[in-house]
């Protein structure tokens, strides 16, 4: 498709909601400010304001008005919302990427639509809302899919299956909140309609996009469609990770009482102690002289003296504990972090990464998923505390506690976290 063509939809749709706001502004001047009901209820969660939704609703009103009046079958409209999508998403597949982005805004328009015209002509059942939900997640998927198909050979492949999957997750953790009784709508920067309007546009308009970096790229790859790409990969991921954070904290009986900026400080001391192991191993082979394998395990020995003794005393405020149990399973702990360090920087160099890409990403993705964890659930775990009001001290047994720190108090022993299963 040629890039006019690309670009045709756009000015027509750029014409035609330009009008519209016009009207739309010139209305609330002389009126009461239209305000849709169903927009009002909404949550303030993802990138567009309230005003933004009250203008979308009014502009595609008599749209669903005419689609009632009609009685037009509204499960008609899902279904045929994802045949339009599976047609974006062979289109993309097979390099018509104009075609598949405009299919799959209205694919998304439809989707919109089909939940309007059922509640205006009362015919919205709980089956059809279940067809909805399941078939919102086809129409993501097939745009994804056609993309990755296209980028098979590409590095972008990565970025559209970043992209799939958070878009996967982000109404998954939505919808087990909802189950366990927490609410998420408002969490989240990049929800369904920012997905949307991100991957659609982005695709749509990059053959036009692709005219004017052809000087600067001597065989365009649909930069803009690659744009959108690693942009929804790392903001679906974000978004699904801010609404676990958020279900973790609303379903923890405990979580008030934790505190807070432990990771930030645990992760400074691991700094300081990966910035000691260097200085201590570069000074000994260069400066003294010493053997390469000798100066590496000085540094590693004195690196994790230091972070051992900075999250005993000024992370956990472990001091009361039993430092030689805790330097046990410190170093337990330690050997098997190295090991998965090791194991994700091979990983990551079979796929020709830059060292200093996958030791760093690696480095983060064990501290944050294993380390931590380990030193404050093991390690350093408070087992056992009991207060003692006498004089204003505080007893121990086998915990960690410390007064004027915000420490977790409790009487006989810890409170147990729920052995729940939460999965099904």
């Amino acid at each position: 498709m040629s890039p006019c063509a690309a670009v045709a939809p756009l000015v027509v749709l750029a014409l035609y909601v330009g009008g519209a706001l016009v009207l739309y502004t010139h209305r609330n001047r002389r009126t009461t400010p239209f305000h849709d009901e169903e927009m009002d209820q909404r949550d303030a969660g993802g990138l567009t304001t309230a005003g933004l939704r009250h203008f979308f609703a009014w502009l595609v009103r008599p749209l669903w008005h005419a689609l009632a009046r009609a009685h037009f079958p509204p499960d008609v409209l899902t279904k045929l919302s994802l045949v339009i999508a599976l047609g974006a998403g062979v289109g993309v597949a097979a390099g018509s990427f104009s075609l598949g982005g405009w299919l799959f805004l209205g694919s998304g328009l439809l989707d919109f639509l089909d939940g309007r015209v059922a509640r205006a002509t009362r015919t919205a059942t709980r089956p059809g809302a279940a067809l909805d939900s399941v078939f919102d997640r086809y129409v993501e998927a097939a745009l994804l899919c056609g993309l990755a198909w296209y980028y098979r050979h590409d590095w972008v492949l990565v970025a559209a299956l970043l992209a799939l999957t958070g878009s996967l997750l982000v109404p998954y953790v939505r919808a087990r909140g909802e189950a366990l009784g927490v609410r998420l709508d408002d969490v989240g920067f990049m929800q369904r309609p920012e997905r949307i309007a991100v991957l659609g546009l982005g695709t749509a308009l990059s053959p036009a996009v692709d005219v004017f970096v052809a000087t600067l790229v001597p065989h365009p790859r649909h930069v803009l469609a690659a744009a959108a790409l690693v942009v929804l990969a790392l903001s679906s991921h974000a978004s699904a990770v801010q609404r676990t954070v958020r279900l973790l904290r609303r379903l923890s009986e405990d979580q008030a009482a934790r505190p807070r900026w432990r990771f930030a400080k645990s992760s400074l001391a691991s700094a300081t102690a990966t910035a000691v192991d260097f200085t201590l191993a570069n000074a000994l082979f260069f400066v003294v002289g010493l053997h390469g394998f000798a100066a590496t395990g000085a540094g590693c020995v004195a690196g994790a003296l230091v972070a051992f003794t900075l999250s005993r005393y000024r992370v956990f405020y472990a001091s009361a504990g039993s430092a030689r149990v805790q330097l046990g399973r410190y170093a337990f702990a330690a050997a098997a972090s190295a090991a998965l360090n090791m194991g994700g920087v091979a990983l990551l160099g079979a796929l020709d990464a830059p060292f200093l890409v996958a030791w760093a990403l690696t480095r983060a993705v064990v501290f944050a998923g294993f380390s931590y964890p380990m030193q404050r659930d093991f390690v350093f775990a408070e087992t056992e505390t009991r207060v003692e009001a006498l004089g204003g001290r505080v007893t121990q047994a086998g915990g960690a506690a410390r007064l004027g720190h915000p420490a977790r108090y409790s009487v006989g022993s810890q409170a147990s976290r729920s052995n729940a299963d939460w999965t099904c």
